[in-house]
């Protein structure tokens, strides 16, 4: 079955673009969500590690 599948994608025109295109979006979401949690604040960061230990129901 891979055969199968690995023939019909050597047909395709510019399917070797797909995997970089992938790489570019997960290598930017991974900076992003780097950058954002180096930038926070150390009063949210803290107010965030608390949170599983209030006993405030919201219910």
């Amino acid at each position: 079955m891979l055969k199968f599948i690995k023939d019909n994608m050597t047909t395709i025109d510019g399917i070797e673009i797909f995997p970089v295109i992938s790489f570019l979006i997960f290598f930017t979401f991974f900076l992003g969500v780097g950058w954002y949690v180096w930038t926070m604040k150390k009063s949210k960061i803290e107010v965030l590690s608390n949170l599983p230990l209030e006993e405030n129901e919201l219910r």
